[in-house]
């Protein structure tokens, strides 16, 4: 369908607003709004555009890992994020010094990205494409 355009928001489950909230920051994410809504909400957006809504409803009881990524059933679901970079060694260096663990890196035809995980072990790929 033509009429669709881009990706407006991702919706992310949290457990805690003010963690999350000082991660994404570390990141250049920008506090926007919330809690708001039924859900709740709180929305954060990075000045290129970026923008996720964190949804304030998890579980206490909820288990501490990623169930889409960490365990032996493969469930069906989003399993990560990917943000476009302009240069892999730059960002990483700055996710690093940020105390930020990387857990995987792959250059594949050119194209440099590696992996990091949230606060709720939500997985972010940095991705920086290869130069055509």
């Amino acid at each position: 369908m033509k009429e669709i355009t881009r990706i407006n928001h991702v919706g992310l489950r949290i457990r805690d607003l003010d963690i999350s909230r000082k991660f994404y920051e570390q990141l250049g994410f920008k506090f926007i709004a919330g809690p708001i809504g039924p859900e709740p909400a709180a929305i954060v957006e990075h000045p290129s555009g970026i923008n996720i809504n964190f949804i304030l409803n998890a579980s206490d009881d909820s288990p501490k890992d990623n169930i889409l990524m960490k365990q032996d059933i493969k469930y069906p679901g989003y399993t990560h994020i990917a943000i476009e970079i302009t240069d892999a060694e730059v960002v990483s260096k700055k996710i690093e010094d940020l105390g930020i663990t990387i857990t995987e890196r792959v250059e594949i035809n050119g194209a440099k990205f590696f992996f990091i995980r949230d606060p709720d072990d939500n997985v972010i790929e940095l991705h920086q494409p290869a130069v055509s």
